[in-house]
């Protein structure tokens, strides 16, 4: 008898569009610390933790998905701001690779601003089949750099400025925390992300255009499972 794959959602605040697109098919899972539900498919299962904002939320979640329902997969989808003037209003992106711009242990280990052990760089790679398919799927996708941290950026000011130091397309608050981990799980990853307020917006542009921002990402990256699987059958 073939066991379904196991695919871990991680929702920080777009539960709203969680519940629009699947309504009845979501299944209440009782748990302790986390809003979550599930999802089976003939051929997968997918368990959905809304994390809430933040790294240290989003690493929490991505563990839990690893260590208590053992997820294969971990997927991510969310809106973001916009570093460049490419990165329009409900832009469609895909995570290649993450910098968490907030970390810095340079003073005691002589190392860049924002590096971690175990990496060469200061830049935290996606998985690379994941990301080549979700390309496939739809080539509208573009391949990005996220800056990661604890902080909202709302001002033109602040995302040029990210962009500048790391040559980030993109920001947002919980990706370095996701990656990190499922890295260190040796547990691939795919990260689709819309932008819902681009450089000269901010946190009103944020509130006009998240739900249907998030809505679009959504239904951008349930196209790209469903590919994943269709293409393994």
């Amino acid at each position: 008898m073939s066991t379904k794959t196991i695919v871990g959602m991680i929702v920080a605040v777009e539960l709203d569009a969680v519940i629009r697109k699947y309504g009845e098919k979501l299944v209440k899972i009782p748990h302790r610390a986390f809003d979550i539900h599930s999802i089976d498919e003939p051929d997968r299962r997918l368990i959905i933790v809304n994390s809430g904002a933040g790294e240290i939320a989003s690493a929490a979640a991505a563990q839990l998905l690893i260590s208590e329902f053992h997820a294969d997969m971990i997927v991510n989808f969310g809106v973001v701001g916009g570093l460049t003037p490419e990165m329009k209003v409900a832009k469609l992106c895909v995570v290649e690779s993450v910098v968490h711009y907030d970390f810095d242990a340079s003073d005691f280990r002589g190392c860049p601003k924002c590096q971690y052990s175990g990496y060469d760089s200061i830049y935290i790679p996606t998985d690379e089949r994941l990301l080549s398919e979700a390309v496939r799927v739809n080539p509208m996708l573009k391949k990005v750099v996220c800056a990661s941290g604890d902080k909202f950026i709302g001002s033109n000011e602040a995302k040029r400025a990210l962009h500048t130091e790391f040559n980030a397309d993109i920001c947002e608050m919980e990706a370095a925390g996701i990656v990190l981990t499922v890295n260190r799980n040796g547990v691939p990853c795919l990260l689709i992300k819309a932008v819902s307020d681009a450089m000269d917006g901010g946190a009103e542009e944020f509130a006009r255009e998240i739900d249907r921002c998030a809505l679009i990402c959504l239904d951008t990256l349930d196209t790209v499972i469903r590919s994943l699987f269709s293409a393994e059958s």
